[in-house]
């Protein structure tokens, strides 16, 4: 059976820089035998979490209150093998509309807030992330893996690691062989998981 890989993208830019690290480690997942679903987190009509606790009603499903685009993606993590995160480092952190995803995520899918804990239906899942930043990984995407790491404890995922590279400004070029060759190596790891 083929792994299935949903990649929630939250860059603005179809052709910017976290696009073209996702082209490389995509085409190296396809190429070990998985099935990528790749969502556009920008063109989707995603609100923000109100903590209204609605989802909290029904420990089996979504169960959120307002009606936007989030129960078709909450489906597409549910049903997958795998989670990646892609989203280019926006003030240390990931970008506005993945922000409001994994708000709503993390209450949609961990029933621990109402009346009666539940489960965490996605439990066991595994989430990587791939990322880029203006400065160095270090300094650029360490609050963003650390807050993931933290979110994954919580959520009861397994942390599968991170790909981040550094975009050396906007004059100069962003991609290169060595980014290639690291996006690819990171999808063939995860692909053996």
């Amino acid at each position: 059976m083929k792994k299935r890989v949903c990649i929630l993208m939250g860059s603005p830019r179809k052709n910017g820089n976290t696009m073209q690290l996702l082209q490389p480690f995509m085409q190296q997942l396809q190429q070990s035998g998985c099935e990528c679903e790749l969502i556009w987190l920008y063109d989707k009509n995603i609100q923000p979490c109100r903590a209204c606790r609605c989802c909290q009603k029904d420990h089996s499903i979504f169960g959120c209150a307002i009606r936007d685009d989030m129960p078709d993606i909450f489906d597409s993590v549910l049903q997958c093998d795998l989670l990646v995160l892609a989203t280019p480092i926006y003030s240390w952190y990931c970008t506005p509309p993945m922000k409001s995803v994994l708000d709503r995520l993390v209450y949609g899918m961990n029933k621990y807030y109402g009346e009666q804990k539940g489960p965490a239906l996605w439990a066991g899942k595994a989430l990587a992330l791939v990322t880029t930043c203006g400065y160095p990984p270090e300094k650029g995407a360490d609050l963003w893996e650390s807050g993931i790491r933290r979110y994954c404890k919580h959520s009861q995922l397994q942390y599968a690691g991170m790909l981040a590279e550094h975009d050396p400004g906007y004059s100069k070029v962003f991609m290169s062989p060595e980014k290639a060759e690291r996006a690819a190596q990171f999808a063939a790891k995860l692909a053996g998981l």
